[in-house]
This record gives C-alpha cells, sequence and structure tokens, in this order.
C-alpha cells in the first residue's frame, strides 16, 4: 500500500497552518495522472475549480502534484488570477511553500514556470525507462501492467517471475456470443444495445472488477459510472490479434527474432477463426471509406442541442461536403433529438458570430475558438422546407456563446 497519499497530506495541512488559512475540503484523484490529464480534467478537483468562490486558495503537496507540464501550469496560474484565486504549493526541500497570488510578480510566475519544465522532463525521462522495460516484457511474454485485453486475466507467470495472461471464463463466453452474432449477421451497433441490455461491463470495467476497483470513470469531460458498449469498442475487440493469444503493441502482433508471435496465453480463437472473423468484418466495410478531413474546426466547439454532447463531422459519399452530426449512438447513448448541419454552414456561422465578438480579421483556428471558449449549439432541424433549405443554414435552431476574455451572452 503506499503512504503517499498520507505524506501529501501531512505537507498541505503544514503548508496551510503555516501561512493561516483554514483547509475546508480536500480533492482526492487517486491513479489519476498528471502527466496526461490537466487540473480542469480530473474528477475530484475539477469539480472545485468549477466553483472558485467557495474558497480562497488552493494547496497542493508539491508542483508535481498539481502540473507536469508547462501548459497546464501556465493555464493554472491563468485561471487563479482570473478568480482571484491564490496558489500554493509545498516545497518539502526549501521548507517554505510557493505562492502565487492572483496579483504574483514575475520572479514567482517564472519560478513555477521553471519547476513545472523541471517535472516535464522528469515525466519524460521516467517515460522512456518505462517504454524500455515494457519492450523487454513484451518480447519475452509477460504482463506489463496496463488494460488487460478483453477476454483474459492477469495470473502468475509459470516461470515464477512476474505476470502473464490467462482466459477469463465470464469475459470467453462473452467474446464467443459476439462471434456467434457477428457471423449470424448482427451488426455491431446492434450487438453492443444487447450487451447493455444484458448489463454486460465493457472490458475497461471488467478490468476494473477483476482488480477491485470501481467501474466508470471521466471521458471526454464526463463522469460515468460505468462505461458504455458501442460499435467502435466492439470492433476493437474483434480485430485484435489478442484474441488469437498473441502480444500486440499498437496493433500489431509482437514477433520474436525468429518471427513467430510473442504469446501473452491461450488463444481465444484459432487463426482459421481470427481470419474468417475479419473476412466477415471486412466485406461489411468492403474497405471504402469516405474521405475525412484532417482536423474539422468545431470539434469540441459544436455540441447537440438534444443530448449536450459533442458533433462531430462526417463525410458524404458522392458529395462534396459533409455534416457535424450528433453521434449519440456511438457513445452508447440515445439521443431524443439528433442534431445535423451540413459543416461548411456552421463553419461560416461560428467564424462570422467569433469575429464579430473579437473584432479579429486574420485567420481563426479551432485552437482560437477553445481557448476564448466559443461554444455553437445546433437544434434538431425539421422534414421539409422545399429549395429554402439549400441557400443556407436556419439560425434560429443556432446558439453562440464566447467566454475567455471576450465573454457575451447567447447570440442566437
Amino acid at each position: 500500500m503506499t503512504t503517499s497519499p498520507v505524506r501529501q497530506r501531512t505537507s498541505i495541512h503544514l503548508c496551510a497552518e503555516r501561512l493561516g488559512f483554514t483547509v475546508i475540503a480536500e480533492a482526492t484523484d487517486l491513479g489519476v495522472s498528471a502527466r496526461k490529464l490537466s487540473p480542469f480534467e480530473r474528477p475530484s478537483l475539477s469539480s472545485w475549480l468549477r466553483h472558485p468562490d467557495a474558497y480562497e486558495a488552493i494547496v497542493w503537496s508539491h508542483v508535481d502534484r498539481a502540473v507536469r507540464s508547462v501548459a497546464h501550469m501556465s493555464q493554472l496560474i491563468a485561471w487563479g488570477r482570473t478568480h482571484s484565486t491564490t496558489l500554493v504549493f509545498g516545497m518539502p526541500e526549501e521548507h517554505q511553500p510557493l505562492v502565487v497570488t492572483p496579483r504574483a510578480d514575475g520572479d514567482a510566475v517564472r519560478r513555477c514556470m521553471d519547476l513545472a519544465h523541471c517535472a516535464e522532463q522528469e515525466t519524460r525521462a521516467i517515460s522512456a525507462r518505462l517504454t524500455g522495460a515494457h519492450e523487454v516484457l513484451r518480447a519475452t511474454g509477460r504482463y506489463g501492467g496496463g488494460l488487460v485485453p478483453f477476454g483474459y486475466r492477469k495470473a502468475a507467470h509459470p516461470s515464477g517471475t512476474g505476470w502473464c495472461l490467462t482466459p477469463d471464463p465470464d469475459a470467453v463466453a462473452i467474446v464467443r456470443a459476439i462471434v456467434d452474432h457477428v457471423h449470424l449477421g448482427f451488426s455491431l451497433i446492434a450487438i453492443a444495445a444487447r450487451l447493455e441490455a444484458a448489463g454486460i461491463p465493457v472490458p475497461r470495467d471488467r478490468h476494473a472488477q477483476l482488480q477491485g476497483r470501481p467501474t466508470g470513470g471521466r471521458r471526454h469531460g464526463r463522469d460515468f459510472e460505468r462505461f458504455r458498449w458501442t460499435a467502435g469498442s466492439l470492433s476493437k475487440i474483434l480485430r485484435t490479434p489478442a484474441l488469437m493469444g498473441h502480444r500486440v503493441h499498437r496493433g500489431k502482433t509482437v514477433r520474436d527474432g525468429e518471427g513467430s508471435p510473442v504469446l501473452i496465453g491461450p488463444p481465444l480463437l484459432t487463426e482459421e477463426e481470427f481470419q474468417a472473423l475479419q473476412n466477415v468484418l471486412e466485406a461489411r466495410s468492403n474497405g471504402i471509406h469516405p474521405k475525412r478531413r484532417e482536423t474539422s474546426l468545431l470539434i469540441g466547439i459544436a455540441h447537440c442541442a438534444g443530448c449536450d454532447g459533442r458533433m462531430y463531422f462526417a463525410a458524404r459519399k458522392a458529395y462534396a461536403y459533409g455534416d457535424y452530426v450528433c453521434r449519440a449512438s456511438a457513445r452508447g447513448t440515445t439521443c431524443p433529438a439528433p442534431a445535423s448541419i451540413r459543416a461548411g454552414w456552421l463553419d461560416d456561422y461560428t467564424l462570422s458570430r467569433y469575429r464579430d465578438a473579437t473584432a479579429m480579421t486574420g485567420d481563426v483556428t479551432r485552437e482560437h475558438l477553445l481557448k476564448d471558449g466559443v461554444r455553437v449549439t445546433v437544434a434538431k432541424g425539421r422534414s421539409g422546407g422545399g429549395p429554402a433549405r439549400l441557400l443556407g443554414p436556419d439560425v434560429s435552431r443556432l446558439t453562440f456563446t464566447i467566454e475567455g476574455a471576450h465573454r457575451g451572452q447567447p447570440r442566437p
């Protein structure tokens, strides 16, 4: 059992006492990486950052407990200034906490950025060492941690050293049932709906259950008690060579010096069964996929009014344009009023409203829109309308808002 949370809590209370602060609450995000997630994306901490009026300061036991990147530190300092909140970082090695007030001078900010840079470099070095260690584990067929491929569970390695994977009987039965339904002609969306109705946990939740941890977590800025099956998650399971017992890295089979697959455990499907499954999946897709944009301007900005979910760009076969569409079904949920709109129209509408609000005349990028907190909500359109529908968007079903330095009210 780690003692780190206890040490951190002790350090925080010492800092608060030294500065005359009263601790009113704690935000604990165990198992959440500061390297991958900014403070605004961590489940417990982010809920407090959304209510800055409830306190005057935030205290961390050390800088690297708050952030592990220069970019995240910059965002945190800007947030503190905007909301008049003091940021405190414990400095055990100096016996004096680093205090950044909303009006802190350049020296304090530079000190924070230097420490964040050191934490970022340290994280990269640790990541490189772990990558090397995992390469060795992959080459020897040992399990090196992380999400276990669906259908398996962790077990002691026969050599007596380390871990390997062994079939999970309950999950194997589910894999077999999924494969049978594919061969019977069921779509992946239909299979996902059946799994949801049966209450069968997705791979990530099954792994959590085997580890004795709570299911669910945070995804796309939302908290879930349990994750849902989708056609996308099913496709990943059915297309991975891990079903044949292969060690997989970045979607490809890991091979030894002689070119043979490195095995993680007994196969769930034979090579013949796996290939037959791939043939069925390939026949359905016909190997034809519409060309997609490399980057869609409004990803993370356009939202469906029916479910408040993000809208995504979808190409149209045989058409030169595509649409932004609600993807609730891909998230395993149902939208009561799924919206869609021609992408070019919504791009132009958003850029026009943004330039009106900011007086910006140059090129506008997705980064500009995200930085200023731009959000566009699209309501479901009505059927019919005749030729007039081809002239442009119905702005009555669009809502534009902007925050940041150009905070404003919704503009219809």
